[in-house]
């Protein structure tokens, strides 16, 4: 009987698939495993390089490219495991980086998702941009994890081997429980790709439940594969959707006091892009901002909803604080230092 999937979702990654399948296959090989690759509608041959070459996985072809959110939602209905594992095709994996999450989870029912240590593929000594050890957002939205403070990664020495509850685990290599990933209403698919993991943990913690960073599970990323550092296609996602999540996810309370703030902070990430002569990516929060607030009435249900599910209006790892001024004006460069 498997009992747990590893999903890998592909989209013209046939070389990565080679590079990467062979780590995930020599440690994953389980009586209660499956390997999953999910075919984002490729227009390469990364269906006939699966076929061919690792004979031991099994394919999901979908028929278009419906993005990191709506292809996982997908995929996610058609399995029947208890457990799935949304695995970036860029991600190497460790020897026995399986039993430790799922034993804590088996042990622990009120945990609805958990990620490994994340470290980088390029340099291994390092914690990796997206979940390095668990993470977290501030009270405007911005995320930052254990290793990861902005763009300063830490050099991994121990220091966060700790498990830890946290707020949000990342979709390079997420374990999530597959009845309450469906319940909680998956991943965006509005958003496309981009904060969308950070949306849904943050559904699933407000519905009661935990995440967690059980670090003793150990993988190798490699990182902006898809959309490198400050393209404005991935600068304009992340500050739409970051805005949405907020929307969508924050009490009535907080919500008109942290929105102005943002506005300010947008409108100053917009002049820093002005300021290095960047027009495309200040243009790219612009648009960010005016599709959001398009979007925005579309969301008044989901939110409605999620105002109504939550049992937790302030959910651990959820910071009071800002992480801006924590960070370029108390100098926290650490997240031991915050």
């Amino acid at each position: 009987m498997k009992r747990l999937t590893i999903a890998i979702l592909n989209w013209n990654g046939a070389d990565m698939l080679r590079t990467f399948l062979p780590s995930v296959i020599r440690y994953s090989s389980l009586d209660w495993v499956d390997i999953c690759v999910a075919d984002n509608g490729s227009t390469d041959d990364s269906v006939s390089v699966v076929l061919k070459e690792f004979p031991s996985v099994n394919i999901i072809k979908l028929e278009k490219n419906y993005g990191f959110a709506e292809g996982y939602n997908r995929v996610v209905e058609m399995l029947d495991t208890e457990y799935v594992v949304l695995l970036n095709s860029d991600v190497e994996v460790s020897e026995g980086w399986l039993n430790p999450i799922v034993e804590f989870m088996d042990n622990n029912h009120d945990v609805a998702a958990c990620q490994p240590k994340i470290l980088s593929y390029k340099d291994k000594s390092v914690f990796e941009y997206a979940g390095a050890a668990g993470g977290y957002i501030d009270k405007y939205g911005y995320p930052f994890c254990r290793g990861r403070i902005f763009d300063t990664l830490e050099k991994d020495e121990g220091q966060y081997d700790s498990v830890a509850e946290i707020f949000w685990a990342s979709g390079a290599a997420m374990f999530v429980r597959r009845e309450a990933y469906i319940k909680a209403g998956g991943l965006d698919s509005g958003f496309f790709a981009h904060m969308e993991e950070i949306d849904l943990c943050w559904r699933l913690k407000s519905r009661g439940f935990k995440i967690m960073c059980i670090p003793q599970s150990k993988v190798y990323h490699v990182g902006g594969a898809t959309l490198k550092k400050e393209n404005p296609r991935k600068t304009y996602l992340n500050f739409r959707n970051n805005l949405l999540m907020l929307y969508k996810n924050l009490t009535e309370s907080e919500l008109n006091k942290v929105m102005l703030m943002r506005t300010m902070l947008d409108y100053v990430a917009i002049l820093v892009f002005l300021f290095k002569f960047d027009m495309a990516n200040a243009k790219a929060v612009i648009s960010a901002r005016r599709d959001y607030k398009s979007m925005r009435n579309s969301y008044v249900s989901a939110r409605t909803i999620n105002i109504i599910e939550a049992k937790n209006e302030r959910p651990l790892g959820k910071a009071d604080y800002s992480i801006i001024w924590k960070n370029k004006v108390s100098r926290c460069r650490k997240f031991s230092d915050l």
